[in-house]
């Protein structure tokens, strides 16, 4: 039996490679979005197009198989194929990918707490924070929705939790959905931090948990600013930060970022 070239052998493979790992790792992403309890996706993945992209994969490599069996010489167009399938599944992914937010979940996360920390603090006074669930709710409209998926479907909004004397951010919330932000205001309406309820940077699906990068929680610090003060600082670290850690600590009864 006559096979074809070693470079057309070796075209083939890594062709056949390529397509198992992206479309067959595209296919497992969208089955899994679908029932996983929490998914890190701003919308629910195709099933259909890496599963064509399969399908014709599959048709492509019984062609390669059939050369083979039959002996055909290097020129057989059965042994080009699974490299065209994998150029035009790459070309029409690029085509695609202009309509798509390069934006991960966590960015998103960190930008809807980011707002919300700008709108809590333009409603904060120079003594105290503000904690009135009715002042707080209307600024979840600002944010859109939450880059989450549960059980495969979009969540319509996000959602507010108010607590009160804290003596830091919220890093544990058992049973409270995601896209639910955590406003947790300390003693005498000093300060509030903000944290929300999604998934950890490092999972695409899991259990609803605090949105954290590295184990560490994104948080954002209200807190009162004298007229005559610079403007706040941050207690948030974004993933483009220096890798310092920030702490929260409570002194003479007032929280303050530190080192």
């Amino acid at each position: 039996m006559k096979l074809p070239s070693r470079k057309t052998l070796l075209g083939n493979a890594l062709s056949l490679i390529a397509i198992a790992w992206i479309y067959g790792g595209d296919l497992y992403d969208a089955v899994r979005a679908r029932g996983a309890e929490v998914s890190a996706f701003i919308a629910l993945p195709s099933l259909e197009r890496p599963a064509g992209v399969l399908v014709v994969a599959t048709l492509a490599l019984l062609a390669f198989g059939v050369g083979l069996v039959q002996g055909k010489e290097e020129g057989f167009k059965g042994y080009r194929l699974l490299p065209i399938v994998l150029v035009g599944a790459l070309f029409l992914d690029l085509v695609l990918s202009e309509s798509r937010t390069p934006l991960t979940s966590t960015d998103m996360a960190s930008m809807a707490i980011q707002r919300f920390h700008q709108l809590a603090q333009e409603r904060t006074s120079a003594l105290e924070v503000p904690d009135d669930p009715r002042m707080l709710q209307p600024m979840l409209e600002e944010l859109g929705r939450p880059p989450y998926l549960v059980r495969g479907e979009q969540l319509g909004s996000y959602a507010l939790q108010v607590r009160k004397d804290c003596d830091g951010p919220v890093r544990e919330a058992p049973g409270v959905r995601p896209g639910t932000l955590l406003y947790c205001v300390a003693p005498e309406r000093l300060g509030a931090w903000i944290t929300l309820v999604g998934l950890p940077a490092e999972e695409r699906f899991g259990s609803p948990a605090i949105v954290s990068v590295g184990g560490e929680a994104r948080f954002l610090l209200v807190r009162p600013i004298p007229p005559d003060d610079a403007e706040p600082g941050t207690a948030f670290r974004d993933s483009l930060a220096p890798p310092s850690s920030p702490a929260v600590d409570m002194d003479a009864g007032a929280p303050r970022a530190g080192p």
